[in-house]
């Protein structure tokens, strides 16, 4: 009888202990689960003010609209302490803001290039007129 109750008592003790066991692993994996990607939404937030700044609603829009669209999702899943899931979104917006802001740059500079081929343009055409004046006024001389 005695072996039977100490068997008992065991087994409840076992159970105890790997019930404890498992609360405490849980306990600590939840615990290590993921820390608030800091870092990322540091860089992704600066990216984003990048991009908006640069002129990237006007020269690439979709891009910018899509990574401040993912970047407030990234603050939103960080809020609800779904750090893997900030951190990807995070990740996702930073690259989109980084494309919209070489897009900018590339449409500035092509917009900087026609530029330089107008005012070229028109040198060439005052130099042409300079040149067609100076022949005129050569003839008018020599007649």
């Amino acid at each position: 009888m005695k072996s039977a109750t100490a068997q008992k008592s065991l087994s409840k003790a076992c159970t105890l202990k790997l019930a404890a066991l498992a609360l405490g692993s849980s306990l600590l994996l939840a615990g290590c689960a993921g820390n608030p990607p800091t870092a990322q939404m540091a860089v992704t937030q600066s990216a984003v003010n990048e991009a908006v700044s640069s002129g990237g609603n006007q020269f690439a829009p979709i891009e910018t609209k899509s990574a401040q669209d993912k970047w407030t999702q990234a603050q939103t899943a960080l809020s609800n302490e779904k750090y893997e899931e900030a951190k990807q979104l995070a990740e996702q917006a930073e690259w989109d803001a980084r494309l919209a802001t070489r897009k900018t740059q590339a449409a500035k500079a092509d917009a900087a290039l026609k530029d330089a081929q107008n005012s070229i343009q028109q040198i060439r055409e005052e130099g042409q007129i300079n040149l067609q004046l100076q022949q005129n006024l050569q003839k008018k001389v020599q007649q």
